[in-house]
């Protein structure tokens, strides 16, 4: 299994002193149990209705204020970890869509950190976490028709040699690059700062890589530590 190392711009490392991440390159295989991911999102709207880790709110808190030296107003466009946790504390649950993204999406949840998930084969090139000229193309969905935007110049976006595959960061994932569990290929990106520890890092990144051996036991799986 090749590993997915992907390359952080300086720029970036400057506005996130400390960022850290799993990069989770997958071989998938047959799935065997579709609805470990739904039972796993399950218990993690549980898990934070109930009591959340110490340093949770801490670590959202952080991100927010990263979203903030780029120009993207939490409040509006928070990262994917705030937004997917405010649901669950609005509506008590959130609805299984997929059983690879429902896994995912527990995950993010229960550590209270972004997580992306993307087909790998549907990548032109490495993944890289740049910032933006404004000139990329970003492939999405507007009223459910697939439209075509630009990110703001200086907003920092992960992208391949096509374009934008996520923009503000962990915002909004695109169109191309969209995972689902037929996908053979599979990349996660598991991104913390400095106000989660390293330790919790690490239980994420098993807690995903141990569902998805339950999901699919034949799995192929290579994780990296990216740091800044």
């Amino acid at each position: 299994m090749v590993a997915i190392t992907p390359s952080i711009d300086p720029r970036v490392t400057a506005l996130a002193p400390g960022f850290r991440a799993l990069s989770i390159a997958v071989q998938a295989a047959p799935v065997v149990n579709s609805q470990a991911g739904e039972a796993a999102l399950a218990l993690a709207c549980r898990q934070v209705l109930a009591n959340d880790a110490a340093w949770a709110q801490a670590h959202l808190d952080a991100w927010a204020q990263v979203f903030r030296q780029f120009g993207a107003k939490p409040n509006r466009t928070p990262c994917s970890a705030e937004a997917l946790r405010k649901r669950v504390l609005k509506e008590g649950s959130l609805p299984a869509i997929d059983p690879v993204v429902d896994l995912y999406n527990a995950v993010s949840l229960r550590y209270a950190i972004p997580v992306g998930g993307e087909n790998a084969a549907a990548y032109v090139g490495q993944p890289r976490l740049p910032l933006a000229d404004g000139r990329e193309r970003f492939d999405t969905l507007k009223a459910g028709e697939p439209v075509v935007e630009s990110p703001e110049p200086g907003e920092v976006i992960w992208r391949d040699d096509e374009g934008v595959t996520c923009r503000r960061w962990n915002w909004r994932q695109g169109v191309r690059t969209r995972l689902g569990v037929e996908a053979q290929q599979m990349w996660f990106i598991l991104e913390s700062l400095p106000a989660m520890p390293l330790e919790a890092l690490h239980e994420a990144g098993s807690a995903l890589t141990e569902g998805l051996r339950q999901m699919m036991p034949g799995a192929e799986i290579a994780t990296t530590l990216i740091e800044g």
